[in-house]
């Protein structure tokens, strides 16, 4: 068993706290072998969604990996114009035909948008919890007010809020919200769609460390105790991105990214709930 196979990443409520994001990864073969790169490589977290089109890939990666499928915790999301009641229920069936399982680990509300109600939408997702077909409810792209609004609903926290999240996008008011609360916090776009590798403090602490920019900010998004999703198709970015597993950066590190005060906002759609 090689290096990369004995890493594990710490785990949040039961969730691995680094995981394979597959935004964009829509050819079919190449998703389905990343998937499986980096399973066997030692990943145990994998995120996928409806919108991605690539529930399928996702799914026969998993399936032809050489990992149980009790070892892979797996979420997806359903999208926004799936969000009234019955359509909850539909495409997240439909979902778990695609990816080949009888439930997801985690299952997301994409968006607060569109056909997006929280007492409807919420008590869908309750539904397929009771039913089974998900083991958690989660969230993504919610604000404050937006998490105040399903906790109501839900009458507890849901379970995680997937946002944006890097050392360009530190998100402290959600980090601030979810401190002492039942939630965890997942990062989207971790390396700011590759603008992190610019950023001369995160050069330096790589440098000082002798890692890649990208282990840098990963590593720092896991000091903040958020989980990181980078999405990568290729086995050296797997493996790179894994790798971030091993850096540990003390307190100047940190203060030193904590620095940067550029504010990136990378995914910014007309119907974002803060437009």
């Amino acid at each position: 068993m090689s290096q990369n196979e004995q890493r594990r990443a710490p785990l949040a409520n039961g969730m691995p706290m680094l995981g394979l994001g597959t935004w964009q990864n829509e050819d079919p073969d190449q998703c389905a072998e990343s998937v499986r790169t980096a399973l066997e490589a030692g990943y145990r977290h994998v995120d996928t969604a409806q919108i991605y089109g690539n529930e399928e890939a996702v799914g026969r990666g998993i399936a032809e990996a050489d990992v149980p499928r009790e070892d892979v915790f797996l979420a997806t999301k359903v999208w926004i114009d799936n969000l009234a009641h019955d359509d909850v229920i539909s495409t997240t069936e439909e979902s778990l035909e695609k990816l080949g399982v009888d439930s997801v680990d985690l299952l997301y509300v994409h968006w607060p948008s569109r056909a997006y109600d929280a007492e409807e939408t919420l008590a869908a997702f309750q539904q397929l919890r009771e039913d089974g077909l998900t083991d958690r409810i989660g969230v993504s792209n919610f604000q404050p007010r937006h998490l105040d609004e399903a906790r109501d609903v839900l009458g507890e926290d849901p379970f995680a809020n997937q946002v944006e999240l890097h050392p360009l996008l530190p998100q402290d008011d959600l980090r601030e919200y979810a401190d002492g609360r039942d939630l965890e916090l997942v990062a989207y776009s971790p390396l700011a769609r590759g603008d992190v590798f610019d950023v001369p403090e995160i050069q330096a602490v790589a440098d000082k460390h002798g890692v890649s920019e990208a282990q840098v900010s990963l590593a720092w998004i896991r000091e903040k105790g958020v989980t990181a999703i980078p999405k990568a198709t290729g086995e050296d970015h797997i493996a790179d991105n894994l790798a971030s597993l091993d850096v540990d950066l003390d307190d100047e590190d940190v203060a030193k990214i904590d620095s940067v005060d550029a504010r990136d906002r990378q995914v910014d759609p007309g119907f974002a709930p803060w437009n």
